[in-house]
C-alpha cells in the first residue's frame, strides 16, 4: 500500500508517533511518503520505502502570514497523482486534516478519490481546537475525514463531549512501543555512570512548553535530592527551559540538573534512568512515560487526562495530584530508597509496555483501518 503521511515534524509526541509510525509500515513492506515543511525529527536520512516530501511555501507582500495549509494542500495533490497514493494519513487536526479534505477535492475532480484518516493526538483536541477562532473548522476537519482516530479513550471522549461527533467515529488506537529499541539491557552502563556518577538519575524528556510544568519537575527533584544521592537530567528544549533553570538555580541545585537540549534518540537515555518524570497537567496519552516503561523506568505524573491509561498507578509508577509536590516526592523518595519496591515497579513497567503497546500489536490496526478506508 503506498501511504502519506503529514506530522509535525518538531519535537514533540505526534510528530514522533508519526514517523515511528512511517518507519514501521515501511519495514512491513509499505511504501511511505512523508509530507511536511521539514524532515521529521526523528526520521533518518535514508530509510528503504520512505520518500519525504517537503512543503514549499511562497513568499508575497501581499501575504503577512503565508497561507501553510493551502501550500500542504497542494502539496498532498501533488504527492497523491504523482506517486499514486492509496490513502492520507494525517497527525493533528488542524491544518492538516483541513489541508487533506482540500486536497482530497482536488482530486475528486480528476476521478481520484483518496481516503484521508485523521490521527488526534490532544492539544489539537484540548486546546486548539476548543479554541472559539478553531472550533468551528477543528469539527468540520473531523467530521470529514473518512476515518478517526484518538491516541486514548480520555481523548476520545473529550473529542466526542467537544464537537458532538459520533461516538462511533472515533476509533481509540494507542501510541506504541519498540520493546526492542527500548530495552534496558540493550545499552551498557557507561551512559549511565556518566550521567549519575552513581547517584540515582531522574529525568525529563519534553518540549518545555507551559503545559509540562518544568518548574514542577525541577522542586519535586530538590526535595528528592535531599534525602538521596541524585541528578536530574533534562531533556529538550522550548520557551519554559529557562524558567526551569532559573528555577533549579533559585534552589541552589544547578549542579546537579544537567540541561542536554534536543537529543533525537533518547532509549540509550531512559535506559540509564532511575525514575522518569512527567507532571504535566494536560496529557492525552503520555508517548515519553510508555517509552520510559518499556525502558524499566518507573513513572511519577498527575492523575489527568490519558495518562492513567499509560501508568498504572502503584504497580508501574505513582500518579498524584496537580500542584502536589510534597506528594510526588515522598513518592519517588520511596520508589528510590527501596531496592525491592523499584525492582518490582520496574518489571510491571516493562510487562505493561510490552503487552499492552508494542509495536506489533498496535500497527496491524492501523493497516486494518487504511484497507477498510479504502475499501
Amino acid at each position: 500500500m503506498k501511504i502519506g503521511i503529514t506530522c509535525y515534524p518538531t519535537y514533540g509526541g505526534s510528530g514522533a508517533v508519526a514517523t515511528e509510525l512511517g518507519l514501521a509500515l515501511a519495514a512491513r513492506g509499505h511504501e511511505v511518503h512523508f509530507i511536511t515543511y521539514a524532515q521529521p525529527f526523528r526520521l533518518p536520512a535514508f530509510s528503504p520505502r520512505i520518500v519525504f516530501h517537503e512543503v514549499s511555501i511562497g513568499s508575497y507582500p501581499l501575504f503577512q502570514y503565508p497561507p501553510y495549509d493551502l501550500a500542504l494542500a497542494v502539496r498532498m495533490h501533488e504527492v497523491a497523482v504523482q506517486q499514486k497514493l492509496d490513502v492520507l494519513h494525517v497527525h493533528y487536526a488542524i491544518p492538516h486534516a483541513t489541508s487533506a479534505w482540500l486536497a482530497k477535492q482536488m482530486l475528486l475532480d480528476a476521478g481520484h478519490h483518496l481516503p484521508v484518516v485523521t490521527t488526534l493526538h490532544g492539544t489539537d483536541i484540548t486546546i486548539v481546537g476548543q479554541d472559539h477562532s478553531y472550533h468551528a473548522i477543528t469539527k468540520f476537519s473531523i467530521e470529514k475525514s473518512d476515518r478517526v482516530t484518538a491516541v486514548s479513550q480520555y481523548l476520545k471522549d473529550e473529542t466526542v463531549r467537544a464537537f458532538g461527533c459520533d461516538n462511533r467515529r472515533v476509533e481509540v488506537i494507542p501510541n506504541f512501543v519498540d520493546p526492542a529499541v527500548f530495552d534496558r539491557g540493550a545499552y551498557d552502563g557507561a551512559l549511565r555512570q556518566q550521567l549519575g556518577d552513581g547517584r540515582k538519575v531522574l529525568m525529563h524528556i519534553s518540549n518545555f512548553r507551559p503545559v509540562k510544568r518544568v518548574t514542577d519537575v525541577v522542586q519535586i527533584f530538590a526535595a528528592v535530592r535531599r534525602e538521596i544521592p541524585s541528578v536530574l537530567v533534562m531533556v529538550g528544549d522550548g520557551p519554559d527551559r529557562s524558567a526551569a533553570e532559573e528555577e533549579a538555580r533559585r534552589l541552589d541545585i544547578e549542579g546537579d540538573v544537567r540541561f542536554l537540549g534536543k537529543i533525537d534518540g533518547v532509549a540509550p537515555l531512559l535506559a540509564s534512568a532511575d525514575l522518569y518524570l512527567l507532571p504535566t497537567d494536560q496529557e492525552s496519552f503520555g508517548l515519553s512515560a510508555l517509552e520510559a516503561q518499556a525502558c524499566g523506568v518507573p513513572v511519577l505524573g498527575y492523575q489527568v487526562g490519558g495518562l492513567p491509561e499509560v501508568v498504572e498507578s502503584g504497580v508501574t509508577g505513582h500518579l498524584g495530584r496537580v500542584g502536589d509536590i510534597v506528594g510526588m516526592a515522598g513518592a519517588a523518595i520511596d520508589i528510590l530508597g527501596h531496592e525491592d519496591r523499584w525492582q518490582a515497579m520496574s518489571t510491571a513497567a516493562v510487562r505493561r509496555a510490552a503487552g499492552n503497546f508494542a509495536t506489533d500489536q498496535v500497527l496491524p490496526r492501523y493497516e486494518a483501518l487504511y484497507a477498510d478506508a479504502v475499501r
